[in-house]
């Protein structure tokens, strides 16, 4: 395999609820959720059930027509959201260089040539395609591939008075990840959103909202925007959207959607049955009452052990987050120590993840019992204690 991965020295081969077997049989309690995709765990019944019905049926047509289960998972997230489209593609890098391509087609046809500009923020992920790196704000991405896409500005997180200064009516779009996620588990202030939707209103450029991490569930809320009382033009969702099986989508309003006529983008494997299925199936579990309250529980469950965590060994400085989507601050001792305490996560018997190098990141299933929660809690304890000398 080509070299751009740095993966465990452990395979796993056999995953039940949020429980992991590898190839020699031992067991881990997985708290990083496949980098947040996890939605319901492995191997769940129900996604299980959704898949094999269809894989009985029908596996790939092409976006020269369209299916039942693409049409099925269409209305149930608009039924469920502000948008009246959406679009379907495999991850969420395609989503993001959908709704890019949009905000841009959109600003063109509206405002002229000039009018394409985009506002990111730094620190910022969305994903590994040129256009989307680009517009992430973390040159370790994108540095070493030559010239960047242009017209691409980046200012700091959560800074007003930044956006205020850089937005202009040559702006097509300001993206902004709800909560930062590879950026450290950094949540957005509520008065930074409104103002970025205030700001996007007077020079007529658009909100894009990546909810590819925060999005199904993963926040409290079936999306994050909810959670801020702000709404965006265009959002992106992907990783818990299929719960492991890959999918992607953009949503949007008609009037923007109109833009992209046919033929002005696509995706081979946009709308797979199959895929559209699984995430239909997810949907129907995690948008409801009782799960969004569980995952809300949870949350509280999990920061609080955290906490204790961090007082008591001194390895924490902060926790943060919302619903199941939860970084730990390393305090100034440990700083850029992340990933020791990963790898040390996983001799203990638990999966858990980092963002960037000074935060441990937590992204377990949404429906993790509570004991499992509790017993990797325990099993994390042992590894920063073991990395802490406490």
């Amino acid at each position: 395999m080509v070299p751009n991965y740095a993966p465990a020295d452990y395979i796993p081969v056999r995953g039940e609820g949020s429980r992991l077997w590898d190839q020699e049989g031992r067991e881990y309690v997985d708290l990083a959720g496949g980098i947040a995709v996890s939605a319901l765990g492995h191997a769940h019944p129900k996604l299980v059930a959704a898949l094999t019905e269809q894989a009985g049926k029908l596996w790939h047509l092409s976006n020269t027509l369209t299916n039942e289960p693409a049409l099925r998972l269409a209305r149930k997230l608009v039924d469920a959201t502000f948008a009246e489209r959406v679009f379907f593609c495999n991850s969420g890098a395609e989503a993001n260089e959908a709704a890019f391509k949009l905000a841009r087609k959109w600003a063109i046809d509206t405002g002229g040539a000039d009018k394409y500009e985009i506002i990111s923020a730094t620190n910022s992920f969305h994903g590994r395609s040129f256009f989307t790196v680009t517009v992430g704000g973390q040159p370790k991405y994108s540095d070493g591939f030559g010239p960047r896409p242009g017209g691409i500005t980046h200012i700091a997180y959560n800074d007003i008075e930044a956006l205020r200064a850089a937005i202009s009516d040559k702006t097509a779009a300001v993206v902004i990840e709800p909560v930062q996620g590879e950026g450290g588990v950094l949540p957005a202030s509520r008065e930074y959103l409104e103002a970025a939707r205030a700001l996007c209103d007077q020079h007529k450029a658009l909100l894009v909202f990546d909810e590819v991490q925060t999005g199904v569930g993963r926040c409290g809320t079936f999306f994050a925007y909810e959670t801020f009382g702000v709404v965006p033009d265009i959002l992106t969702s992907a990783k818990s959207l299929g719960g492991g099986f890959p999918i992607g989508a953009m949503l949007t309003t008609a009037a923007i959607a109109k833009h992209f006529g046919v033929g002005t983008h696509g995706s081979t494997y946009g709308g797979n049955p199959l895929a559209c299925a699984v995430a239909e199936a997810v949907v129907d579990t995690v948008n409801t009452p009782e799960t969004l309250a569980g995952i809300r529980a949870k949350h509280d469950r999990l920061v609080t052990r955290l906490e204790s965590i961090g007082r008591e060994t001194g390895a924490f400085a902060l926790v943060r987050g919302l619903g199941l989507l939860v970084g730990a601050v390393l305090a100034e001792p440990y700083k850029g120590r992340a990933k020791d305490f990963m790898v040390a996560a996983a001799k203990e018997g638990v999966m858990v993840l980092q963002a960037g190098p000074d935060v441990v990141r937590f992204a377990p299933s949404l429906v993790i019992p509570d004991a499992d929660l509790d017993e990797g809690l325990a099993r994390f304890e042992r590894a920063v204690r073991a990395v802490a000398g406490r």
